[in-house]
């Protein structure tokens, strides 16, 4: 039985998220044309007179993809966000931001503000920033004055009111040590037995994983401060974006609780794809016993993998 769609998103709303995505995915270097295809969907649901969740209940997807500047991708996000009023990649993208780049995200804020932000108030979130822009703190820092300290209150309560259920789901299961589930994700072994190539192959995924760690290893990458095991806030975590072959990818050297209990922090790179509305994320490690020892390989596609690194030189 089909999930259902809550009749009560607006399309501002779904219009709101993808907004979000686009600012964050810039503030992170992300591919320019990620970046714009976001925007330009945000403004399609915003024109749009018919509700979106209308078209999703009668048509579907593909009635979405039929609308100006909304391919697959994004049409999967819109109905993610009509089902659960919550979008993973937006989730993972609000954690892998630093505080410099967040606070730029915000209207009326630059780059040089949100540094000075960060060094005078040591706030780390945006709660943490509205906080300060309603108690005096803010308006005390040089470069905000009453004005633009108002513009700022309006634009942190639109921003912080559309996600606070989002937010507070998703601090529930990070405060009890656990991932937040995808929702309506199935089976590990159910969707392996239909993944065929909805996965990207893993000769793909290798060469990614290879180039994330040289260009990390060689600080070409941005850093970002992870909120996780982090209590310095310092931006550590070098995070790639790019697109090959169709397939959108992100790398970040994983950040779990067990990565960090076998310092394998610098090991495990964790690889997040999306192509055509299917995402989802895998981890590539460095293999340690067996005939693939020494090898790079993808975790649960072991046996891809020594048929790929079987036509490599060791």
């Amino acid at each position: 039985m089909p999930r259902p769609l809550r009749a009560q998103v607006a399309n501002a709303e779904i219009a709101d998220a993808l907004e979000r995505v686009a600012d964050l995915l810039e503030a992170q270097d992300g591919q320019q044309f990620r970046v714009r295809a976001y925007r330009r969907a945000a403004e399609t649901l915003r024109r749009l007179e018919q509700p979106a969740t209308e078209i999703l209940r009668a048509e579907g997807t593909a009635g979405l993809v039929a609308l100006p500047g909304i391919g697959k991708s994004i049409a999967a996000l819109v109905d993610e966000y009509a089902h659960n009023l919550r979008l993973g990649l937006l989730d993972r993208l609000e954690g892998q931001t630093a505080p410099e780049d967040l606070f730029t995200t915000v209207p009326g804020i630059g780059e040089e503000l949100a540094a000075r932000i960060h060094r005078e108030l040591h706030v780390e979130t945006l709660e943490e920033l509205e906080v300060a822009a309603h108690d005096g703190r803010l308006e005390r820092v040089p470069g905000f004055g009453s004005r633009r300290v108002r513009g700022i209150q309006d634009s942190l309560a639109a921003i912080l009111v559309k996600g606070a259920r989002r937010r507070a789901r998703r601090m529930r299961w990070l405060e009890a040590g656990r991932e937040e589930p995808r929702r309506g994700a199935e089976p590990a072994a159910a969707e392996a037995a239909h993944a065929g190539d909805e996965r990207p192959p893993v000769a793909l995924l290798l060469d990614f994983d290879a180039e994330y760690r040289k260009r990390a290893e060689a600080g070409e990458l941005r850093t970002i401060a992870p909120r996780r095991f982090n209590p310095r806030g310092e931006a550590w975590h070098p995070v790639l974006h790019d697109e090959r072959h169709g397939w959108s990818f992100t790398a970040l050297y994983s950040n779990t609780a067990r990565a960090h209990e076998l310092g394998r922090t610098r090991d495990w790179v964790v690889i997040y794809w999306e192509q055509d509305g299917h995402e989802d994320q895998c981890t590539v490690v460095t293999e340690y016993s067996g005939p693939l020892a020494g090898q790079r390989v993808v975790r649960g596609r072991e046996e891809e993998c020594a048929e790929t690194l079987g036509t490599r030189k060791r």
